[in-house]
């Protein structure tokens, strides 16, 4: 293993440090325990966001602290969910007297630590439950679908009408809006490496690619031979367009989304690929973002999400953002 590291037992705090310090202007940390929060929290008479989840999917979760996304973010150990007490804590923090709106990817321990830490908090709540993934309905970690890249695209949009000054009502029914209109697959070149464990996480043949791969490393779809990027790109959009059940004339976000080990030379090849195989769907790809979002430590592979959009949906994207890992408007 291979990995640029001084103590496996102490990666996330001094990573969490590292963060801290490049982007002190808009967050800052808490180390027992683990939060981080926008540098100006709590914001008064705004529901607060907080999402969160295990590490090694950055810039998931902590890149997307700021205005106009999240206003907390727990982070786990590596591909571990963090804890009911991190979330109460930052829950704590971040409220700022209008409620506080949990976004939670579906994974079984994620959705039963936040229920935990819903339940011990006080103030008014309410929870977002992503489950994107379209390659399998019950997974290793789930019951049900997997929450993935989606996720992402759920808190621009719903931090954007928070940060509006949205209830928390609406922001929860737009939340789901978001998730129901959303899927995502993903493919991996070959395994992620957890530093803990020191080794891959999963056997793959230099020949053999893994169709529907989760994100912590789970098992797709099935094994199958290197395929070419449209070949790729023409199953994924198809399940995806099977899913949402999708009808010529809309309009999507296309999302390409990188494992963590992918160049963006590819990534950018993957999204021409997909963006023909919409084309020839006859979906308008109105926005689009290619990039490292959610990944998978250091995985080669990609995932590809279709959001369908409507004009709320659009105009709550293209609202200004700054996080670290999100900059525009």
């Amino acid at each position: 293993m291979k990995k640029l590291i001084n103590d496996v037992d102490n990666v996330l705090n001094e990573s969490l440090k590292g963060f801290e310090a490049a982007h002190g202007d808009l967050v800052k940390i808490n180390l027992d325990p683990k939060y981080v929060v926008r540098a100006s929290s709590p914001v008064k008479g705004k529901v607060a966001l907080i999402s969160g989840g295990g590490s090694g999917h950055e810039p998931l979760h902590a890149g997307f602290v700021g205005t106009g996304m999240l206003d907390a973010a727990c982070p786990g150990e590596v591909f571990t969910s963090p804890t009911p007490d991190q979330m109460l804590a930052a829950a704590e923090v971040v409220d700022g007297g209008a409620g506080v709106l949990f976004i939670v990817k579906n994974y079984s321990g994620d959705v039963m630590n936040f229920e935990m830490a819903a339940e011990m908090f006080e103030g008014e709540h309410a929870s977002i439950i992503t489950d994107d993934d379209v390659a399998v309905e019950d997974s290793l970690y789930t019951q049900g679908r997997r929450g993935v890249a989606a996720t992402v695209i759920v808190e621009k949009i719903v931090g954007a009408a928070a940060e509006q000054k949205a209830d928390l009502a609406s922001l929860k029914a737009l939340g789901d809006k978001v998730n129901r209109n959303s899927g995502t697959m993903g493919v991996a070149l070959t395994s992620c490496t957890v530093p803990a464990a020191g080794k891959p996480t999963f056997d793959l043949a230099a020949d053999k690619m893994e169709m529907g791969v989760g994100i912590h490393g789970e098992p797709g779809r099935r094994t199958v031979d290197l395929m070419s990027a449209d070949d790729i790109a023409e199953e994924i959009i198809g399940a995806i367009v099977k899913d949402l059940e999708t009808t010529k004339g809309d309009d999507v976000l296309l999302m390409i989304n990188g494992m963590g080990g992918t160049p963006l030379m590819e990534l950018y090849l993957m999204f021409d690929a997909a963006k023909r195989q919409c084309d020839d769907k006859g979906l308008n790809i109105t926005r689009s973002l290619v990039g490292n979002y959610c990944t998978s430590l250091d995985m080669a592979g990609c995932s590809i999400t279709l959001t369908r959009m409507d004009a709320e949906m659009t105009s709550l994207w293209d609202a200004p953002v700054k996080t670290a890992a999100l900059n525009w408007g």
